[in-house]
């Protein structure tokens, strides 16, 4: 009689389940098609779009869709993974090896993604995920069976974690949901998240479905006895289809089960949902939000990610592996992005908002900004905003700090004995190249206008405070290490090869003339006086001009070495290339940034490509090293961040890139551009991440992932086809 019943319950469910309307999502912009395989080099995390996202309590994913051991999973770093195990006819297949014909991603956006598989012959599923919120994602799978048989289909929609942490309170059968907390903590391999800052660390979980749920179930031990089961024993006298219903347990993982039937050229839509938030919200906050994501018409988030990509440049000569990185740096930048709050009233970045770590969930810093440099392609009105971000929180005297957005500026006082007192910190200075090329694709005079004015005080800031000694050339403060972008690992500022010092000690940038500030300060005023003449302001125009002349020109005197025909660092006391007994002539990328700031002539121009392309010094497979491979210094080993003795930085390559067309040398410049994109291309088609920094010689590294300075991949590809035009 039980078996007779349990029939009938379950042609009552697979009713309900067939009368759902399977809703066919429709591409408009068939150029947005990307049909990616396993190995495609595409970028493949997902955060929530701007307008529903928020700093605190904010959870992005990344998909796996390429280990065939697996299924097709979406992890939420320091949350576990969701993903879904099948059974047709009895039959589990719980892994990507065993579907009938693999994965491949057909649209990818920053807050969605659309796959499309056969985990059966001839059943069809679109898959897709989608981050609704900070606090709530999705997975929507439109199954379609294309055969001539009806089949028995159950779904395991599937949260797990590393160890059992995940405490089942109770299953919510009105709201199809499993209710449960976990446990995150702050420590992280990087750097902690901010003790002051508003993280969750207990968290609530809510586990849903769109539809009926069948049995629902929480265990212990390893994922892969799921199988055990879920796999019906034919031989028992006490056969049980349902899952183990656990309440008040806590577990390595938590499923639910829909089981329905699905008829020859029958379709159905299926649903399930993940919501976290911190325990100390309304839990009704977040049952309201899944429940209405439970309905949504994910059409209409589809076309506006559509309409969102019409305005990018097109290249119908750029390869398919090409399109799909620049899809996806353009992906990278965007989920980055998140809305105004606290102490600023634009829309900021993060470096990274998947995985989530301190110091890349820290506020916005002018060298992550040259990101802007492609992202305004996408947004012009979003890219402009995070720059007014500085200009907002500038300081009265005209410094931008080394950090900017919601808790405010960021300074880092650190005392100067130079100057003998406290001073703040700033950042590397491309505040107004940035500026003026956001305002060569957004046409915004007024934003011209306020960044004219907002530089030109930042510009004599940094004048009047980098320039201890007065001679006209520049030092960084004394909080250098910082400031000058290069906080690990590099030959010239660091005392010591294995940094034994303190941070501060090891740091010795405020006491030389320093190469790489100085020739940002002469792009800067070059760019100031792009911004005059465009604002009709030509005594300012001319003035700028002048004071990059007169720069350029004590560069050029002090700085390059005709002997071994570079630029170098020098000693602020007596203009050497000695600091104390050591030689600063140690030939790093920052002496081919004369290039990018016009400030070489034709014959040096010369001598330096000449290095450039020497393939015992900078000439590497993945690009220009940050140190000369011929340095006694040089690692190609990428097994940590923030290291400049050798890895490759994809925006200071692009900063080389840019010099050699400035100077006539395209094809250099389109050979740079490629092995840049052979960098992040081979990284990309292996883990689908991108990376802080890339190794020149090597496919195997180790550093923060995701760092949203590596949208420059976009702005490359748009120079590199106008280049070939």
């Amino acid at each position: 009689m039980k078996t007779i019943l349990r029939f009938y319950l379950l042609v009552l469910f697979s009713m309900s389940l067939t009368a759902l309307p399977a809703q066919e999502l429709q591409v408009s912009d068939p150029w947005l098609i990307l049909d990616a395989k396993a190995d495609a080099p595409l970028y493949t995390t997902y955060t929530a779009a701007m307008e529903r996202s928020r700093l605190y309590g904010d959870k992005g994913y990344k998909m796996d869709y390429w280990s065939g051991d697996k299924p097709i999973s979406y992890t939420s770093d320091k949350s576990g993974s969701m993903y879904c195990i099948w059974k047709m006819n009895e039959v589990v297949v719980n892994s990507i090896s065993e579907f009938y014909s693999a994965p491949k991603v057909k649209l990818s956006f920053s807050d969605m993604v659309l796959i499309e598989y056969e985990p059966w012959p001839d059943i069809d599923v679109r898959e897709c995920f989608f981050v609704y919120s900070s606090r709530v994602a999705m997975v929507d799978m439109r199954i379609s069976n294309h055969s001539d048989q009806s089949l028995d289909i159950e779904i395991y929609p599937i949260i797990e974690f590393d160890k059992d942490s995940l405490c089942v309170d109770a299953y919510d059968p009105e709201n199809n949901a499993l209710l449960a907390k976990h446990y995150e903590s702050p420590k992280r391999l990087i750097s902690n998240l901010y003790a002051a800052g508003g993280y969750p660390v207990h968290w609530r979980d809510i586990f849903a479905a769109g539809f009926d749920i069948y049995s629902y179930g929480a265990y212990t031990g390893a994922p892969g006895e799921f199988y055990n089961i879920i796999k019906t024993d034919f031989y028992s006298d006490h056969r049980d289809d349902r899952l183990n219903m656990e309440n008040n347990i806590c577990a390595r993982y938590i499923a639910l089960h829909g089981k329905f039937m699905l008829a020859p050229g029958e379709s159905v839509n299926l649903r399930y949902l993940r919501g976290m938030q911190s325990e100390d919200e309304p839990e009704d906050e977040m049952i309201r939000e899944i429940n209405e994501a439970k309905s949504l018409n994910l059409q209409d988030y589809l076309n506006q990610n559509i309409a969102l990509y019409e305005s990018i440049p097109r290249f119908p000569e750029m390869s398919r592996e090409e399109k799909i990185m620049y899809i996806g740096a353009f992906n990278l930048a965007r989920g980055c992005m998140l809305p105004p709050t606290g102490e600023t009233s634009h829309n900021f970045y993060v470096f990274s908002r998947e995985p989530l770590w301190g110091w890349g969930h820290g506020h916005q810093v002018l060298h992550e900004s040259l990101s802007m440099l492609a992202y305004v392609y996408l947004d012009a009105e979003s890219a402009q905003g995070s720059q007014r971000v500085y200009m907002e929180q500038q300081r009265e005297d005209g410094l931008i700090a080394y950090r900017h957005g919601p808790r405010g500026r960021g300074e880092y006082p650190h005392y100067s004995k130079l100057y003998g007192d406290t001073m703040a910190t700033t950042s590397a200075p491309f505040y107004s190249w940035i500026n003026y090329e956001i305002y060569q694709v957004s046409g915004d005079r007024t934003f011209l206008e306020d960044a004219y004015n907002s530089g030109r005080r930042y510009l004599e800031w940094l004048i009047k405070n980098r320039d201890a000694d007065g001679d006209g050339l520049l030092e960084w403060g004394p909080y250098g290490i910082i400031e000058n972008v290069r906080d690990w690992y590099n030959a010239v500022f660091q005392v010591s090869a294995e940094r034994y010092l303190d941070v501060d000690k090891e740091d010795i940038s405020d006491e030389l003339e320093c190469l790489d500030l100085n020739l940002m300060v002469i792009n800067e005023m070059n760019y100031l006086a792009k911004m005059a003449h465009e604002l009709g302001l030509e005594e300012e125009a001319v003035a700028w001009e002048e004071k990059s002349r007169k720069l350029t020109y004590w560069l050029n005197i002090r700085m390059w070495d005709q002997e071994s025909a570079f630029y170098y660092h020098i000693n602020r006391v007596d203009d050497s290339w000695f600091f104390m007994d050591r030689d600063l002539r140690r030939q790093e990328i920052i002496g081919f940034l004369p290039l990018w700031a016009g400030a070489a002539d034709e014959d040096q121009a010369e001598m330096l490509v000449g290095t450039l392309t020497d393939t015992t010094k900078f000439w590497r497979k993945f690009g220009v090293p940050t140190l000369s491979a011929d340095d006694p210094w040089f690692s190609p080993y990428v097994d940590y961040c923030c290291k400049w003795n050798g890895p490759v930085w994809l925006l200071w390559d692009y900063m080389v890139f840019r010099g050699l067309i400035d100077y006539g040398y395209d094809e250099r410049a389109i050979e740079l551009a490629d092995k840049m994109l052979l960098a992040a291309g081979t990284q990309l088609s292996k883990n689908h991440n991108y990376w802080e920094s890339f190794s020149p010689d090597n496919d195997v590294l180790n550093c923060p992932p995701n760092y949203i300075w590596d949208a420059i991949i976009a702005r490359l590809l748009i120079d590199k086809y106008e280049l070939l035009k």
